[in-house]
């Protein structure tokens, strides 16, 4: 008599799987050790000159690959980034720019202008499959522009930290006037711009020590 056929395994279920990833990833590095904090944070600096060292596009490609992953109310995912590398694409740029930040960024090797799209609830389907909240948007455009603009600057962020990660140096800038960088570039969009980052490989001969954070006694509260 043949034996029977094992019965296929059934597939894991998603949540136990996704579950035991973050345990796994817990058990394996439960915390940064103190010189990558320092990297991404504690020592890190804004930059202001740069090496005449080129940035890849594979680099930015795994830029974003790991800044799509930092979370956002409902993975709404509003922010679009927008790497300024060529010369005419700088150019654009340049009117906008407070005389004093021109030459930050005519001299990094990437300037990325990190913009909301007021549409981004329209992904919702994509984004959070598992129930319609597409409604909580529709038609309120106070709530859309406060959503995307409080997620994109997350993202924002999340690429600055990203960045230094990966070894790359960042100057975020705001010395700028939003409104006719998106004359320039988001003209007929839903698309805004939120702020500037420049990108590249710095030039230490241009940082002076680091400025003051208030302490926490100041700055914080527990409750």
């Amino acid at each position: 008599m043949n034996a029977s056929a094992p019965k296929p395994c059934p597939e894991a279920d998603p949540r136990e799987a996704a579950q035991a990833e973050i345990r796994e990833l817990r058990a394996r590095i439960p915390h940064l050790d103190e010189d990558a904090i320092d990297l991404i944070l504690t020592k890190a600096r804004s930059h202001y000159a740069w090496q005449d060292r080129p940035v890849s596009e594979a680099q930015l490609r795994r830029l974003y690959e790991i800044t799509k992953m930092g979370a956002t109310s409902m993975n709404c995912s509003p922010a679009r980034f927008f790497f300024i590398t060529s010369p005419e694409g700088k150019a654009k740029l340049t009117p906008a720019l407070k005389p004093k930040n021109v030459a930050k960024m005519l001299s990094a090797p990437v300037t990325v202008v990190i913009a909301e799209d007021l549409a981004f609830w329209e992904r919702l389907d994509v984004l959070f499959p598992h129930e319609d909240r597409k409604p909580l948007f529709r038609g309120k455009s106070a709530y859309i522009r406060e959503t995307a603009a409080r997620n994109a600057t997350l993202q924002g962020g999340y690429m600055m930290i990203a960045a230094r990660a990966m070894g790359l140096d960042c100057g975020p800038m705001s010395g700028f006037d939003n409104a006719a960088v998106d004359r320039e570039l988001f003209s007929g969009t839903t698309l805004r711009s939120n702020f500037l980052l420049n990108l590249g490989y710095a030039d230490e001969t241009a940082i002076f020590p680091k400025l003051p954070r208030l302490p926490f006694e100041e700055a914080c509260r527990i409750m």
